[in-house]
């Protein structure tokens, strides 16, 4: 068996540099400016973003750097390091579907910008983009894409970015994903990769978009939270995201509320559904539930016990809600036989990753056990990152 393969935070002076590189050759002369936003991780509340529930993300070490410079002709110039694709052409022509690919999450973020009337039409950008989150793994770099660079936009045509001025980059980067990207997920990537705090995970009420930090400090526990990506496609636009967004819609609709966050008795709502609306809504309000359960635990300090609703979530997610894979289930199980006090696939699921929180003496065994598991069932080989709550997107 290879050696596990860990994926280690670069330093952000240095994946700047890299991105300032690629600006200088595709377009000369330096940028204006860089700036960089985390990708994430959900420590749990899985799916219930879009039905106003409670999540609990935080930061990681790991982020997406974009070098940008104002053009005067409308004009877009997007280049990245991690593939040839190229896109250069007028925001003006910016539409649902338009450009295609991954430079519909910078192009998005300018057509949300201009339609709130943040922006005024005829500026335009280059911009070089660089990345250390691993893509597919779902981790979000999509958002941590976006939200890099609708805060460069921000600091270089004058609109505010202290707390309250990061709400419009926040919403103008979820239309640019539901809209332009075509990726109907909610907002908690984009608000946790633009609001988080090291040292802290981010609790959000995705009904009214209140937050509140909760301390996060693994060290202090003697644990680690180990991110497996799995190494299995991560896919979000095929329709099946959109799948259980709709169930999750048909039951507030049968239900007569506006979201699953407003029914009062669970067991109640649940018994009304048919299958499998039924099955889809028990585990949101389980879920709500959970996340409630672990912000307590945190709050006084009791990291260790958090296991156990990290093992609850993924049982709902792997059967009620029915978005796992054997990738993630191989990772779940086998890090718990090898010693973990909890762990669940954390993200929208049908591939990406899964999150182990591990007592530091198993880390290895732990590691070894999983990718030993992946052999054998024939899956990908993963990797693995450390997850460190870290800060927010900000200017370099």
């Amino acid at each position: 068996m290879s050696a596990p393969h860990w994926v280690t935070p670069v330093d952000a002076r240095a994946v700047a540099d890299t991105a300032e590189a690629l600006f200088r050759n595709t377009f000369g002369g330096d940028a204006d400016g860089v700036w960089t936003a985390p990708g994430r991780v959900n420590l749990i509340g899985e799916h219930v973003d879009y039905a106003g529930g409670l999540v609990l993300p935080f930061a990681l070490p790991y982020g997406t750097v974009v070098a940008v410079r104002v053009r005067d002709d409308g004009i877009l110039h997007a280049v990245s390091t991690h593939t040839t694709d190229t896109w250069r052409g007028p925001l003006a022509d910016v539409a649902p579907g338009h450009p295609s690919g991954w430079a519909a999450y910078v192009a998005g973020v300018v057509w949300a910008l201009r339609r709130s009337g943040h922006l005024t039409a005829g500026t335009g950008f280059d911009v070089a983009v660089h990345s250390t989150v691993p893509v597919g793994s779902g981790l979000s770099s999509s958002a941590a894409l976006e939200c890099a660079f609708a805060l460069a936009v921000a600091d270089l045509t004058g609109l505010p970015t202290d707390t309250n001025g990061r709400r419009p980059l926040i919403e103008a980067s979820v239309l640019a994903e539901n809209e332009i990207a075509g990726a109907s997920t909610g907002g908690m990537d984009q608000s946790v990769a633009m609001l988080a705090r090291p040292g802290h995970a981010l609790l959000l009420d995705c009904r009214d978009g209140a937050t509140r930090h909760v301390p996060l400090d693994f060290g202090s526990a003697g644990a680690r939270l180990i991110v497996i990506d799995t190494n299995a496609p991560h896919r979000l636009v095929d329709g099946q995201y959109g799948n259980r967004r709709a169930a999750v819609e048909k039951a507030c609709a049968d239900l007569g509320v506006a979201t699953l966050r407003d029914v009062a008795d669970a067991d109640a709502a649940v018994a009304a559904l048919s299958s499998p609306v039924a099955q889809r809504a028990r585990h949101v309000l389980g879920e709500i539930r959970r996340v409630r359960e672990v912000a307590d635990l945190l709050d006084r300090g009791r990291i260790a016990d958090i296991g156990d609703a990290l093992n609850r979530s993924h049982a709902s997610l792997r059967d009620d809600y029915e978005v796992s894979s054997a990738e993630l289930d191989s990772a779940v199980d086998a890090a718990l036989a090898a010693g973990a006090w909890g762990a669940r696939m954390t993200g929208g699921g049908f591939g990406g990753s899964a999150i182990a929180l591990v007592p530091a003496g198993r880390v290895d065994a732990v590691v070894e056990t999983v990718v030993r598991r992946a052999a054998s069932a024939g899956l990908p080989v993963p990797q693995f990152l450390s997850a460190e709550p870290s800060g927010s997107a900000h200017r370099l």
